[in-house]
């Protein structure tokens, strides 16, 4: 009797299936994603079972039984033990169940407001020094001259690690972001990225020496502070967040500028309503991290059997969560394909996540996107795209490689703006 009532495996369904070579861009998908979710909410993909539909979505990444597979990005890259595959087991992104649980707690009692809300002044400067670089020629290169630029010297400042240093950082940070990457890469080094993440690890070791004698005004100390139920963070631990936010908050947060800058720049009409309306910025983010997301797909596996919408997933499935999709749910966005940043209450974009991993830094890549975006529209005139272009493939932190505009500049004192 169980067996008569137990639900199809997701397999043997006749589920629509989606195919797509895995070197595919979010534009490349976007006829087929259109027409599966016409038929269903889940189909099959390349890699497996794929959820497109906003609920069951946003429903999977709320759901404990699926789970993130440590490692996952690693075993693509055919490393399934070791030192590294160990690293990324036990980060921040790697963890669940209890352990999660601990540091997200104390994690959160140092990502407060307060803290994103300090570095304003760091992001307002930041953002108007690269503009300044390239205002007078009226032309440049989104992703090479402003978005690559832009998060590390946030970060650093969010850290409290002095401006001589952040080179450092961002070498750093574009080794060790290697080992995220989907996609088998012929550059991929496990011995340069535990290089740079041993040199990380030990510039962290001096800086909490030097805060725990002295507590400043940035996220290290608070996260030296951070304390529940006499449960503190150790140095090991200190240094895999330390680690793990400049993963986060550096490649995502480049790609996103660089994406979100291209979308409004295609819609001219949208650029100055922002220009004109600075107030929209916020939903600004929002509407383009929802149409043109640098981040695309959510790994999740099953943990037991699970049943869910109607299907059994069979232990160890391998599920993709398709935000890109889900974002543009018919069901849930009035004409889903538009551009539109005067779009407002509605429901939550799934780009950051949701459920137990839902982005910690979610409201800082907001701050720095928000500001980012109004000053470009303010100081850039009728900027328009010259020259293709090309965006990285979905199943990596993905966003435009190149993208050359020209404009007319409103060349504004950084001080006065």
């Amino acid at each position: 009797m169980n067996a008569i009532n137990t639900p199809p495996s997701v397999f043997d369904a006749g589920l629509p299936t989606i195919g797509y070579d895995l070197t595919a861009t979010p534009h490349d998908i976007l006829e087929d994603v259109r027409v599966a979710q016409l038929t269903s909410p889940i189909v099959i993909g390349p890699l497996g079972p794929e959820i497109l539909s906003y609920e069951m979505a946003r429903d999977v990444l709320r759901d404990n039984r699926f789970r993130l597979p440590p490692g996952v990005t690693l075993a693509a890259q055919g490393i399934t033990s070791g030192p590294l595959f160990d690293k990324m087991a036990n980060s921040l992104l790697g963890l669940d169940g209890e352990k999660h649980v601990r540091l997200r707690k104390l994690v959160s009692k140092a990502f407060t407001p307060r803290a994103t809300s300090r570095l304003q002044e760091t992001i307002h400067d930041v953002v108007n020094g690269l503009i300044d670089t390239v205002a007078d020629a009226g032309r440049c290169d989104v992703v090479t001259d402003i978005s690559y630029q832009y998060p590390t010297p946030i970060m650093c400042a969010l850290l409290g690690a002095p401006r001589e240093d952040w080179q450092l950082f961002a070498d750093w940070t574009e080794e060790v972001f290697k080992a995220l990457n989907f996609q088998p890469d012929v550059t991929f080094d496990e011995v340069a990225i535990m290089r740079a993440w041993g040199e990380l690890d030990a510039y962290v070791d001096d800086m909490v020496a030097a805060r725990r004698s002295n507590l400043t005004d940035d996220l290290l100390s608070d996260l030296i502070r951070a304390e529940s139920d006499g449960d503190r963070l150790t140095l090991d631990e200190l240094r895999m967040l330390v680690a793990g936010f400049l993963m986060a908050g550096t490649d995502t947060t480049r790609n996103q500028l660089s994406a979100s800058v291209q979308v409004l720049c295609e819609h001219p009409d949208q650029w100055a309503t922002l220009r004109e309306r600075p107030e929209l910025a916020m939903q600004a983010v929002e509407e383009s991290m929802r149409h043109s997301p640098a981040a695309c797909i959510v790994p999740r596996a099953a943990v037991d059997d699970v049943e869910f919408g109607g299907y059994t997933f069979p232990a160890g499935t391998f599920v993709l969560v398709n935000t890109f999709a889900a974002n543009r749910d018919p069901a849930i966005y009035d004409d889903a394909d538009r551009f539109d940043i005067t779009r407002n209450d509605l429901p939550p974009i799934l780009t950051f996540g949701g459920g137990a991993h839902y982005c910690l830094g979610a409201n800082l890549a907001r701050r720095e996107l928000a500001e980012a975006l109004t000053v470009l529209t303010r100081r850039l005139d009728a900027p328009h795209r010259v020259g293709p272009a090309p965006w990285k493939p979905l199943l990596e932190m993905t966003g435009p490689t190149t993208l050359s505009i020209e404009f007319t500049s409103e060349r504004l004192v950084a001080a006065d703006a």
